[in-house]
């Protein structure tokens, strides 16, 4: 597949790549988001993407499930490994494939076919939510060993080693941080992670947590993320802030 990359008049705008295998949804889907100030690149499969990518790091991808050859779920392992935004895209509309999406990374996720106004907005807050952190001020937090900077979206393990994490679980361990030794209901972890909005759903809480929980594990088995039940999630050790 060739890679387009549709250039607009301001050079600094954020770049925004397009993964899809169909050149229409690209072109209608590009062109909308053009027109509100992004400039776009386009790739028909995972080996164009990879050199999109390559050329650019782009702020973020909208990324078709469904691809010839590597599909998109592999794509968005990779994606997330390098810590770039994903905005998953589906005909099937799921809710196991939204789960499965997340649990790999994915920062939001629509179903095909998608209004493009709401892909507009749900663009804009996951940038938006991307740069929080380096809003947010120069607090370090450590806790049970383990060191989290969010200003530098840096956590590491109590031998040292840094441990990826996707931007959404960034912004849960920062939830968690904030307010230790209190119940968080996942309609506030909801709240907290991804924003109010549609097609937000409770298992999308229970699956980030999950993945967080699995990276935080103690070597003695004990769980730093305690559910409780039907009512939520608690933190349960009591960082430092530094």
């Amino acid at each position: 597949m060739v890679d387009k990359v549709a250039m607009q008049t301001d050079a600094n705008s954020e770049l925004i790549l397009l993964v899809d295998d169909d050149p229409g949804i690209r072109q209608l889907v590009g062109a909308f988001l053009a027109q509100h100030g992004f400039r776009i690149a386009e790739a028909g499969d995972g080996a164009a993407m990879d050199r999109a990518v390559a050329a650019e790091r782009p702020a973020l991808v909208v990324l078709d499930l469904m691809l010839p050859g590597e599909d998109g779920l592999a794509l968005c392992r990779r994606l997330a490994a390098a810590r770039v935004p994903v905005i998953m895209l589906s005909a099937l509309g799921e809710d196991t494939d939204r789960i499965v999406g997340l649990e790999l990374g994915a920062d939001d996720y629509l179903p095909k076919p998608c209004n493009p106004r709401e892909l507009l907005a749900r663009v804009r807050a996951v940038l938006r939510r991307r740069d929080e952190p380096a809003r947010g001020g120069t607090d370090t937090w450590t806790f049970a060993g383990w060191t989290f900077d969010p200003r530098k979206l840096e956590l590491r393990s109590p031998a040292g080693v840094a441990t990826a994490l996707s931007s959404g679980e960034y912004r849960l361990l920062s939830a968690f941080v904030e307010r230790p030794g209190r119940v968080l209901t996942r309609d506030q972890l909801l709240d907290f992670v991804r924003g109010p909005g549609p097609e937000v759903f409770d298992r999308a809480i229970d699956v980030q947590v999950s993945r967080l929980r699995k990276k935080l594990a103690s070597e003695d088995g004990g769980d730093l993320i305690v559910t409780v039940r039907n009512e939520g999630y608690l933190f349960a050790t009591r960082p430092v802030r530094r």
